[in-house]
Parts: C-alpha cells; sequence; structure tokens
C-alpha cells in the first residue's frame, strides 16, 4: 500500500503544485490524498496511478477554489512559492524534461492564476503530464468534449498572456550573473544594457519584507530599483546559484538563511522579466 503511493507520489506533488502555486498547499493535498488512499478497498481500484490523480486533482482544485479569495487580500503582486528542481536525474527524454520545466516556471504559473480551476486541472494534467482526453473527463466528471473545449480555451488563453522567453537554462544563467555583477558593481549603464526595453519586475513579499508592492515597468524604473536596492545592500549577504522552477536562480542568505530569491526571464539576450521572492513564508522550504 506504501510503496503503491510513494511510487506515485512525485506525480501527485507535481499535479498539485502546478495547481496550486505553493508547496504547503500541494503537499496537504497529497497528504489527504494518501488519506483516502489507506482507507480504501484497494481489490476496486484496478489502476492506482489514475485513481489517485484523480483525487489529488479533485482535492486540488477544492482547495485553489479556497485560497483565490485568500490571495485576493494579499498584500502586494503574488508570485508561485518557488520550488527546486532537478530533473536531470528523473527524466531522461530531452524534450520531457522541457515540458516539465516550462509547465512549472513562473511565468506560466502566473498565468495559470487567471484560469478557472477546471481550465487549470485540464491545462496541467493534459499539457504538463499529458493524460489523455478520456482520462481528463473521467477525474473531472464531464464529458470528453467538455474536456477538450476546456483545453482549448485554457491553451489560448495561456498563449495570449503568457511572456515570450527563451528557456535555455546556460543562457539564463550567465545574463543572472552578468545582472548580478552590474547590480552589486553599481554598474546602472551595464545594468540598464542587460534589460529589455519594456522589462517588467515583480515583487512578492506579502508584505513581510522590503519589496515593490506594484509591479515596475520599463527598463529605466526597473534599473534605478535594482540600482538603489543593490546600493543599501543586505547586511551578511551571500548568494548562490540553484535551480529554482526548471531554471536557474540567484538565492540571497542573509545569516545562513534564505532571504531573497531572484530569477529572471530571458528573450532576444535580454532580461524580459525580474521575478523577486523575499515572503519568508515561501522561501522556508529551500535548502541553503
Amino acid at each position: 500500500m506504501t510503496d503503491v503511493f510513494e511510487e506515485h507520489r512525485p506525480v501527485l506533488t507535481g499535479v498539485a503544485y502546478r495547481m496550486l502555486g505553493r508547496v504547503a498547499d500541494a503537499e496537504d493535498v497529497v497528504q489527504e490524498a494518501w488519506l483516502r488512499w489507506s482507507a480504501q478497498v484497494r481489490d476496486d481500484v484496478r489502476e492506482p496511478r489514475s485513481y489517485l490523480v484523480r483525487v489529488t486533482t479533485r482535492l486540488a482544485i477544492d482547495r485553489l477554489r479556497h485560497v483565490q479569495a485568500r490571495r485576493e487580500a494579499y498584500v502586494g503582486p503574488w508570485l508561485p512559492e518557488p520550488i527546486e528542481t532537478d530533473f536531470g536525474t528523473t527524466v531522461e527524454d530531452t524534450a520531457e524534461r522541457a515540458v516539465l520545466a516550462d509547465s512549472v516556471s513562473l511565468a506560466v504559473l502566473v498565468v495559470l492564476e487567471s484560469l478557472s480551476p477546471l481550465e487549470r486541472a485540464v491545462f496541467v494534467l493534459r499539457e504538463a503530464f499529458g493524460f489523455p482526453y478520456g482520462e481528463i473527463a473521467a477525474t473531472l466528471e464531464r464529458s470528453e468534449s467538455a474536456v477538450r473545449q476546456l483545453a482549448g480555451r485554457a491553451r489560448r488563453h495561456v498563449a495570449e498572456r503568457r511572456p515570450r522567453f527563451d528557456v535555455d537554462p546556460a543562457e539564463r544563467r550567465v545574463l543572472t550573473e552578468r545582472f548580478l555583477a552590474a547590480a552589486s558593481g553599481g554598474d546602472l549603464d551595464a545594468l540598464l544594457r542587460l534589460l529589455a526595453p519594456d522589462v517588467r519586475l515583480v515583487g512578492d513579499s506579502g508584505g513581510k519584507a522590503k519589496a515593490p508592492l506594484r509591479v515596475i515597468e520599463s527598463a529605466d524604473k526597473v534599473g534605478r530599483f535594482l540600482f538603489g536596492a543593490a546600493k543599501q545592500g543586505i547586511p551578511a549577504s551571500e548568494f548562490r546559484f540553484v535551480e529554482l522552477n526548471g531554471g536557474p536562480a540567484l538565492l540571497v542568505l542573509s545569516g545562513g538563511k534564505p532571504d531573497a530569491v531572484f530569477q529572471v526571464d530571458v528573450a532576444d539576450g535580454l532580461i524580459q522579466c525580474v521575478y523577486i521572492m523575499r515572503n519568508p513564508d515561501k522561501l522556508s522550504a529551500i535548502v541553503p
């Protein structure tokens, strides 16, 4: 019983996190799925994976409907909780790795926030994990034609609203390193040369740390904000590169504990978006 559940836990956690954007919520959903699995008469379950994904998805939909109201009262912009990813050791196929990394990226997860719970479930199950429409229909207790319509709407919505960016981790890492060097070195001109004209900066602090309470737009405004923040500095800070949400990120440690996470979206050799996460509740799961 336990072995079967643990075999499928990575998929269940992956579905729940992409549905909810928060590690604690995803873990709660997976734990509830375990309780239901442990109480199930398993002779009636012919396909454990399908059964567990179905239970997890339905639980995630219910929780998503509750947390959406909570997020409306969130202080400042809301970003998904960063999660450590390492597909290289668990997923051999390069194309599959790319799909998984893309579906967990901050850019995509932010767009998924604007979908309805059902649209989000269909998108996650179909686009990230490749479940057949028939199985998704059974999971959501909808007809297959209705699920196909939901999938089409979700894909169009994501395609229209997601920013264009390159997923090459090497290029993102290089630009992140240059970004750090320019900011920490106080070189505003070098910093501005790295930024796209319409670059955006999104900060998430939840009102619990210093970060912009509104999205900052344009290279000049973003560059000057980052230049000013770098001049103030963070006491006893240490920088490390980690892989978060399928791409390289800069982890700032203060006193040995995570203080901030910087991640950038890149296209055409320029930084298109800067994400800054400083809500301590969202950084606690990152292992320095």
